[in-house]
Parts: structure tokens; C-alpha cells; sequence
């Protein structure tokens, strides 16, 4: 695949809806260019309910279930049984489509405490559903050590309450049937007695497919990297992983898991086989780039070769798709050193090489190389490098007009076009591929009840952590009574047209 930077800067430089300062406006759809939209029914949850509309805001349907809600195929809600608000969950709740719980699990095991993600998953080496969720997993100031771990002062106090994420998946009978952990692939270059120290002439940049168990300024502590998204490829039987640090990793999950054999299947997943196929992001975590810096005239920095900060929701493009197979990613852009700030949503192609060919397997993205990128336009942000595996990505014209410091999600669409969920505002923005927003829609459920008017209030006051849009004729969908009733808010649907 030839990546055209032609068509790249097209799509940054295409019209786009209004995105202009304002304290006070209208919820629910602004914006609506039935021409140019996917048709189709936008699925979310919040408030511990779960709303499925049609592109005029107008209920199809409704579920008792609402934190971060997942549509399955049979037109049941899988759904994490928590306080609205609150990113760790206690378990999982499946709810069918005529609102019955039919399922339920909670992990009890006092050192895990599943958060944030999960996802239904066809296992196919046991011919059955199983569900992967997110889990912090209590790690003690022992096994810090034990894992070459600085002994510096100022570290070794976060390792009493240290937590390092793991990936468990559990069968619908309430069995763990496999894991993964960080901390089993972890590598360092501080104490060379211990199992993972690097070796002789060796260093941390020998290693991609593992994690710095000792990362400049960033200790193993409580909530050490705080993933928030994870993904499932069903023909590769790989798992994707965010992380809001700044990366994201691709894992093996088939090469690592032993049907019916749990004990053996938690083994290999700790050994080499699974370590990280591929990671993006931030390729100075393991001395293949440069860091970001504060430059000399201290009002300036550099992003150096960082990519992505405070990132969300990174999933794969599904088969029949446009560009199937690349990689999304919300790029909140936290810690990106940009001097000024702005969200971005992402596709990433990890097949591409320097010369921008797909080369039908992962390259470290340092080996892809770089190109300078120029916004200008009077945004008042500096040229930066990005990725050369870079295929596409958007962000609002109007510097601050998606700035999203918190959540999000981004799902490419069947005609090609992209739905991005900006959290903090609860806004959604469907976007061409050129770039043009032909679908607005602003959620109307706040912790103050539902609000047929937004103003100006603290972030998260109408927060949406994701939304997804179905095709009428999508399983989840299919052969379904979808009769639009009224909007959330009661009120007739008022948008703007092109």
C-alpha cells in the first residue's frame, strides 16, 4: 500500500462543520447531511441506560443497563456492572433485547479489580464465546524487586501499593480460561542478576517487544499504566491494548492459549511468546526515539517522536471495511508537548515500511521512519515528525474544537466514513474521509438529568465514554422492530441541513 501524503493532506485541509466558540447550545443532533452520512442507528450508553437512535436523535430502543455498553450480534448488551462514573466494575451483566438479564459474572479474586474495557470474543480453540476485560493486578514491593525494579528512594515508596495491568479472559460458565500480564514481560537494565536484566552489551532499545520495568520518571506504582481499551481480531487471534501512557500493543492470543487447559495457557502467555507483536506510540519507552523536551527558550518544546498521548479505544478496522485491518486509535493528546493542544482521531497501517509498502507483517514503526508535519493556518502549533504508518487522520480545523482530555473512541464506518466520540462533552462527529463532519450529535444525559440545552460547565457534566453506529441489516439488528419514537429529550428534532 503507497501512502499518498496528497490525499493525507486532503483530509486535513477539507471543510468541515462550524466549529466556532460557544458557552450554550442546543443537545442532541446539530448537524445532519443525509447525503454523505452512513445511515444507520448510533448505539451508547450513559446514566445506566443504553440508547439506541436513529440519525435524527429519536429512540429505537432501550436498555436498563448504561456505563460502557457493547451491542452483541444477537441484539443483547453486554455491559460492566458498576456506578455510572466510575471506571473500575465489579463484573459484567448481559442484558437481552427485551431487557432481561440473561448472564452475569463478577471477579471476586481480592487482587484484581477489572476496569475500564473489555469485549466479547469467539474463541475458537474452544468453539465458544468467552469475554477479555482489563484488570489492575496487585503487585507486591517483592515482586517489584524480584523484577529489577530501581531501589532509588524516591521509587521503592510506590511499590507497596504497586498495580500492574493483566488481560483475563473468563467462559461464559465463569471459568478463567487465560491471562496475561505486564508484568511478565518486563525487561531491564538496572540490576543484572535478576532473570530479565538485558545482558551483556544489550540495552532496553534490544527489546521492543517488552516493557521498561524501570521507565524514566514513570516507577511501577498504583495504576502503573492505566489502560483503558482493548480489542479483539478474530482472524488473526491477536488482542490490541491502550494504554494511556502513550502506546498501544498487539499481543498473540491463539499462539498463546492451550484448549482446556487453563495452567497451561497462563504459562505461555508469561513466556516469550507473549511478548508484544507490535507497539505504537512512543518509541523513546524503549530507546529507539527521541523523547519529548522543553527546548532552551523554555516557552517552546519538542514532541520529539512521540506520537499519541492519553490515548483511547484502540481497535481494528473490521473486514469489509474500508482499509480493514489498520489499527484506530482516539489520540487525546495529553502529554504530547504540542504547544497548542487538540485531539486527533487515528489510522494506523503497522504493515507499512520506510517506503510506504505494506509488507504483510509488523515493522517497528522507528523502522517506518518519520515525515515532518506543518499545520500552520495560524493554529499556533509547531512543525512536529509523525509516523510514516500514519494512512489518515482528522482533527477539528479550529484549534480547540475537539479537545478531548479524557475517554473517547473512534469506529470506522461501512461507506468510509468515521464516527469519533469526544468524551468530555459528549459530543459526536461523523467525518468523510476528506474530512468533512456530515453528522453532529451532543449528548443530552448529564449527571443534572437529561438537558435540552447545554451551557458552559465543568468537563464530563455530559460525558459519553463511546458510541457505536449499525446498519439496519447488521446481525445485532436484523429482523428487529426499529420504529423511531421520541427524541431523549422529548423534543422534535431540530438540525441544521447543508
Amino acid at each position: 500500500m503507497k501512502l499518498k501524503r496528497t490525499l493525507l493532506l486532503g483530509a486535513l485541509l477539507a471543510t468541515t462543520a462550524c466549529a466556532y466558540e460557544s458557552f450554550q447550545g442546543p443537545t442532541e443532533v446539530l448537524y445532519w447531511d443525509n447525503t454523505k452520512a452512513a445511515d444507520g442507528y448510533t448505539f451508547f450508553g450513559v446514566g445506566g441506560h443504553s440508547y439506541l437512535v436513529d440519525m435524527q436523535g429519536r429512540v429505537v430502543h432501550t436498555w436498563n443497563v448504561g456505563n460502557n455498553p457493547h451491542l452483541l450480534d444477537d441484539g443483547s448488551v453486554l455491559d460492566a456492572t458498576q456506578s455510572p462514573g466510575n471506571s473500575d466494575f465489579t463484573g459484567f451483566v448481559k442484558q437481552n433485547w427485551a431487557g432481561s438479564n440473561v448472564w452475569s459474572y463478577l471477579e471476586t479474586r481480592p487482587n484484581y479489580i477489572a476496569h475500564h474495557d473489555f469485549v466479547q470474543i469467539f474463541n475458537p480453540k474452544l468453539n465458544t464465546n468467552t469475554i477479555l476485560y482489563i484488570a489492575r493486578k496487585a503487585t507486591t514491593y517483592d515482586q517489584c524487586i524480584a523484577a529489577g525494579c530501581s531501589t532509588n528512594a524516591a521509587y521503592t515508596n510506590n511499590y507497596n501499593r504497586a498495580e500492574i495491568d493483566a488481560l483475563v479472559e473468563v467462559n461464559l460458565s465463569g471459568t478463567i480460561v487465560w491471562e496475561w500480564s505486564f508484568y511478565d514481560h518486563l525487561i531491564q537494565d538496572f540490576d543484572a542478576s535478576k532473570s530479565n536484566y538485558v545482558g551483556a552489551g544489550l540495552t532496553i532499545s534490544n527489546y521492543p517487544g517488552r516493557l521498561n520495568a524501570n521507565i524514566p520518571g514513570l516507577p511501577i506504582q498504583s495504576d502503573w499504566l492505566h489502560c483503558n481499551g482493548i480489542d479483539y481480531n478474530q482472524a488473526l487471534d491477536q488482542i490490541a491494548i491502550s494504554s494511556v501512557r502513550g502506546e498501544f500493543y498487539v499481543i498473540d492470543h491463539g499462539g498463546t492459549f492451550v484448549s482446556n487447559n487453563p495452567s497451561a495457557s497462563i504459562a505461555l502467555a508469561a513466556g516469550s511468546a507473549g511478548n508484544f507483536l507490535y507497539r505504537f506510540g512512543d518509541p523513546g519507552r524503549y530507546n529507539q526515539g527521541a523523547i519529548p523536551a522543553i527546548l532552551t527558550n523554555w516557552t517552546e518544546s519538542t514532541t520529539g517522536h512521540k506520537q499519541i498521548g492519553g490515548n483511547h479505544h484502540v481497535s481494528w478496522i473490521p473486514a469489509g471495511f474500508p482499509r480493514a485491518g489498520n489499527l484506530l486509535i482516539f489520540n487525546n493528546a495529553q502529554n504530547l508537548f504540542e504547544h497548542t493542544q487538540q485531539s486527533y482521531a487515528m489510522e494506523i497501517n503497522p504493515y507499512l515500511n520506510a517506503s510506504s509498502n505494506s509488507v504483510g507483517n509488523y515493522v517497528n514503526p522507528p523502522d517506518a521512519g518519520y515525515y515532518t508535519w506543518s499545520p500552520g493556518n495560524n493554529t499556533d502549533k509547531a512543525p512536529r515528525l509523525l509516523s510514516n504508518q500514519f494512512v489518515w487522520f482528522w482533527h477539528s480545523k479550529a484549534s480547540h474544537g475537539m479537545f478531548n482530555h479524557i475517554g473517547g473512541g473512534v469506529q470506522r464506518l461501512v461507506n468510509g466514513n468515521t464516527l469519533i466520540c469526544s468524551d468530555q462533552e459528549g459530543h459526536l462527529i461523523e467525518v468523510t474521509n476528506a474530512g468533512e463532519a456530515v453528522w453532529e450529535y451532543i449528548n443530552p444525559v448529564s449527571i443534572d438529568g437529561i438537558q435540552k440545552f447545554k451551557r458552559d460547565n465543568w468537563p464530563m457534566q455530559n460525558g459519553l465514554f463511546r458510541a457505536y453506529r449499525y446498519t439496519a441489516s447488521d446481525p445485532a439488528l436484523a429482523g428487529r422492530t426499529l420504529t423511531p419514537g421520541a427524541t431523549i429529550t422529548g423534543r422534535t428534532p431540530n438540525y441544521a441541513t447543508p
